[in-house]
């Protein structure tokens, strides 16, 4: 044991976090976040791809997930998609939860296009899961 007057030996702890005071290379997020205006997509394409988050949006989005796992589609490699049962069934109830709980709250093409979708997917499962 070391006598009780003596140094101790041993590290140096430093304290690294951020204090606010860095220059500004040292904050690339907050750089990077003024960098476009406000409200600006973040590359041409995002423009034009970007579609109206609406219901009608959210109930394709699950009716094209569904029909990917179905088999029916292509992944991003251009290949076909693997059959996956489980995950087309998800998300054929997903649309049947919406479907329950906007009850009164869609328009009326809303819910044609909604039953038109349960309708078709529902046919397009029972079809892959008696081929299977």
């Amino acid at each position: 044991m070391p006598p009780q007057d003596a140094p101790e030996e041993g590290f140096t702890v430093r304290d690294r976090r951020g204090r606010g005071d860095e220059p500004e290379a040292a904050r690339p997020l907050e750089r990077a976040a003024t960098i476009l205006p406000e409200g600006a997509p973040a590359s041409p394409r995002a423009a034009e791809a970007a579609p109206e988050a609406d219901l009608a949006a959210l109930f394709l989005l699950l009716a094209n997930s569904a029909l990917y796992h179905l088999g029916e589609g292509a992944d991003a490699a251009g290949e076909a998609a693997p059959v996956d049962l489980a995950q087309a069934q998800f998300s054929i109830d997903l649309l049947r939860l919406l479907r329950e709980k906007t009850e009164g709250h869609r328009s009326p093409d809303e819910s044609r296009l909604l039953e038109g979708i349960l309708y078709d997917r529902e046919m397009r499962f029972v079809r892959a899961a008696r081929s299977r």
